[in-house]
C-alpha cells in the first residue's frame, strides 16, 4: 500500500470513524449493520486508494461504500429490490434524502448519534458505553476499564443497549426542545468523556488525540448554540472547560512527545486566545449555580490565571474541590482534592489522604493513584517507598507517553545522590 494511500485511511479513521459510522446510522438505521459496513469500506479504501490515488472527499467515499455494502448485505438476505418498499416501512432501510458528496460538510450525524444514544430509555451507564464505541471507535476491553469492569460484561451491556435502541425504535434524530432536558445531562457527560479521551489517550503512543479534543469542543458549541439565547449554566460551563484545558495542550509535551507536568510547563506556549475566550464563561457559569462542569472549570482557571506555577493559589483550588466533593463525589475528585492539599500544605497532609484512599478497591488499579502517592513520597525523600509507588503504576499504565515519564521518574529515585 502506498505511503500516501496508507496515511489517508488512517487519518480518516481516526478523525472520522464516529461521523462515519452516525452518517450510516442515519441511511440504515442499525449500529450493528452501520460498524460492519464502516470495517469493510475500509477495508476496501485499502485495497482500491493505493490503485485509484486518494479520492477528493475520503470521508464521503468511504460513506457511499459502505451504504452500498450495507444494500449489498440487505439483498444477499432477500430478494431486495423486489421488496424494497416493505422493507422502508419496516424500517429496516429508511428512505432519506442522498448526501450531497461535493461539499466539504455533511450535516451534523454525530450530535444526532449521541442524542440517540443518551435517550433516557437507557441506562446512563449504557448511554455513555455506547457513544464511546460508536462516537469515539475505542474498542471493548478499553471502554470496560473506564467502567472498571470484565470486558464481556461491557460487551453485553454494549449488545443490550443497541437491542433495546433498535428494539423500542428510537428515532435517530435530535429530540425537540421541550425533550433536551430529560437528555442534557447524558450528553454533556459524553462529550466530555470524549474531549478526556483527546486530552489522555488511554492507549497508544501519542498522549494527546488533538482531533477527539477539537471534536468535544465543536460539539460543546453545537450544544450550547442550539439552546440559546439562554443556554443552562453547565452546557457553558462545559465549554469553558473544555476551552481552558485544550490551551494548555501545546505545553503538555516536549519536543520528544514526552509528557511535562503542569508545574514544569512552559506557560508561554498556553493558548492566550482560548483563556481569554473562556474566562468570561466561566464566571457566566458560576452564576447560575456552579454545577460540577462550572466547578471544574473555575479550578482550571486557577491554573490558567497564574503567570507563574509557584503563583497557583491552591487553597482556593482546595475550596472548589470541596464543593465538588459535596455536589458530584467520586474518588477520582478526592484524589486530585488529595494531589492540590498536598501543593498547598505539604505532601504528609496530602500523602494521607492518598493512604486512605487506597484503602478502597475503587482506585486500586487506577495508574493515576500510584503515580501522585509516588510522586508525594518522593517530595518527602522516601526514595524506596517512591520506587515501589512508581513500579505499581506502571504495571498498570497503558499510555506510552505517561509511561515513559514514569520510567524516567523511576530512575529518579533509584539512581544514588553523589
Amino acid at each position: 500500500m502506498s505511503s500516501d494511500a496508507a496515511r489517508a485511511v488512517e487519518a480518516v479513521y481516526r478523525a472520522d470513524w464516529g461521523r462515519i459510522v452516525a452518517a450510516l446510522i442515519g441511511l440504515v438505521g442499525d449500529f450493528d449493520l452501520a460498524e460492519e459496513c464502516a470495517q469493510e469500506a475500509f477495508a476496501a479504501a485499502v485495497d482500491q486508494w493505493q490503485v485509484s490515488g486518494v479520492p477528493e472527499f475520503p470521508r464521503a467515499w468511504i460513506i457511499q461504500t459502505a451504504r452500498h455494502k450495507a444494500i449489498d448485505r440487505i439483498r444477499r438476505k432477500a430478494r431486495f429490490e423486489e421488496k424494497l418498499e416493505s422493507y422502508a416501512t419496516s424500517g429496516l432501510v429508511r428512505e432519506v434524502v442522498e448526501p450531497d458528496y461535493d461539499t466539504a460538510e455533511i450535516p451534523d450525524d454525530r450530535l444526532r448519534l449521541i442524542f440517540t444514544c443518551c435517550h433516557p430509555a437507557l441506562a446512563l451507564e449504557a448511554q455513555v458505553a455506547l457513544t464511546l464505541r460508536t462516537l469515539c471507535g475505542l474498542e471493548t476491553d478499553e471502554i470496560a476499564r473506564a467502567f472498571l469492569v470484565p470486558p464481556p460484561t461491557m460487551a453485553q451491556r454494549l449488545v443490550r443497549a443497541k437491542r433495546k435502541i433498535r428494539d423500542a425504535g428510537i428515532p435517530y434524530s435530535v429530540p425537540e426542545r421541550n425533550e433536551l432536558a430529560a437528555r442534557l445531562d447524558a450528553v454533556l457527560t459524553v462529550i466530555y468523556l470524549v474531549f478526556n479521551e483527546g486530552y489522555a489517550a488511554t492507549r497508544g503512543a501519542p498522549l494527546v488525540r488533538t482531533d477527539l479534543c477539537v471534536e468535544a469542543i465543536r460539539l460543546g458549541r453545537l450544544v450550547r448554540s442550539l439552546l440559546e439565547p439562554q443556554p443552562p449554566a453547565e452546557v457553558t460551563a462545559l465549554l469553558a472547560l473544555m476551552l481552558l484545558q485544550d490551551a494548555r495542550r501545546q505545553a503538555r509535551l516536549d519536543e520528544a512527545g514526552d509528557l511535562v507536568t503542569l508545574e514544569e510547563q512552559d506557560r508561554n506556549r498556553w493558548d492566550r486566545g482560548q483563556i481569554v475566550e473562556a474566562l468570561p464563561l466561566v464566571e457566566e457559569a458560576f452564576r447560575g449555580g456552579p454545577g460540577p462542569f462550572a466547578l471544574q472549570a473555575g479550578i482550571a482557571a486557577q491554573h490558567c490565571q497564574a503567570a507563574r506555577s509557584e503563583d497557583t493559589d491552591w487553597r482556593q483550588i482546595v475550596g472548589l474541590y470541596d464543593l465538588l466533593e459535596r455536589v458530584q463525589p467520586s474518588a477520582i475528585v478526592s484524589l486530585n482534592r488529595a494531589v492540590a492539599v498536598a501543593m498547598a500544605e505539604g505532601p504528609g497532609p496530602g500523602l494521607a489522604l492518598i493512604d486512605g484512599l487506597s484503602a478502597s478497591d475503587d482506585l486500586a488499579n487506577y495508574h493515576l493513584l500510584h503515580a501522585a502517592r509516588a510522586d508525594l513520597q518522593r517530595r518527602l525523600g522516601s526514595l524506596a517507598e517512591a520506587a515501589k509507588s512508581y513500579q505499581r503504576a506502571l504495571a498498570l499504565v497503558t499510555n506510552d507517553s505517561e509511561r515513559r515519564f514514569l520510567e524516567r521518574r523511576l530512575r529518579e529515585v533509584q539512581t544514588p545522590v553523589a
